[in-house]
């Protein structure tokens, strides 16, 4: 049975839509994710996730920075250029705990690994400058969400290595959701929204499978 949302903030369309898709879908759901989370998960396993999650998300200009460059409405602009200005810091962040956790752990497939990553972050890209409309927006959007599950993990691993946590400055779910609903008045706006938000968590959930896979690996050796 499909999971049915009565709407966020008391409304439907691209919000509810994309929250939806979250709760399904979303970093949280994941069960290698889970395991992440808790105190007592792997170094090594936690290390192997802030190497990738660094390939994949680490590098300048980021994914929000992407959207706003190929140029969007003056609904969305604002949001995007606040995102952006955010995710810097989670950059700076994740780059540090990448440092303080030492090496990317020994794994079978290295390199297979490495170029499904990097094909990973190709799609992204190629996704941020899509010219369908609403469609960056809504990987935009889906990407600032699902970070607070990311976040999670990185705030646990943070904790582990002695690396401060710096305050969240990437916008909150309201005003995501806000915007989502303010810009998505039209149903093509719409649909290129939801399908941007599968596409951005496809190759996040993707990243999880691949990370679960190193880790089952790295226990047979």
């Amino acid at each position: 049975m499909a999971t049915t949302f009565v709407g966020v903030n008391g409304s439907g369309g691209a919000a509810a839509t994309l929250a939806v898709l979250l709760h399904d879908d979303g970093t949280l759901s994941h069960r290698h994710a889970q395991l992440l989370a808790r105190p007592d998960a792997l170094i090594r396993d936690v290390a192997d996730a802030l190497h990738v999650l660094g390939m994949l998300h680490g590098h300048h200009p980021d994914l929000f920075a992407r959207a706003l460059a190929h140029g969007q409405p003056q609904t969305v602009a604002p949001w995007l250029t606040t995102a952006s200005e955010g995710f810097t810091i989670e950059r700076q962040w994740l780059t540090a705990l990448v440092a303080a956790v030492g090496p990317l752990p020994s794994t079978p497939g290295q390199a297979e690994s490495e170029a499904a990553v990097l094909s990973q972050r190709h799609a992204l890209n190629t996704l941020m400058q899509s010219d369908r409309a609403g469609c960056a927006v809504g990987a935009a959007a889906a990407l600032a969400l699902d970070w607070t599950g990311i976040r999670a993990l990185l705030s646990r691993a943070a904790s582990r290595l002695g690396v401060a946590i710096p305050p969240d400055a990437l916008p909150s779910p309201d005003d995501v959701y806000a915007v989502l609903d303010a810009f998505a008045a039209q149903p093509p706006f719409e649909r290129a929204i939801r399908f941007g938000a599968q596409q951005l968590l496809a190759q996040h959930r993707g990243m999880w499978n691949l990370l679960e896979a190193r880790a089952s690996a790295r226990n047979e050796i």
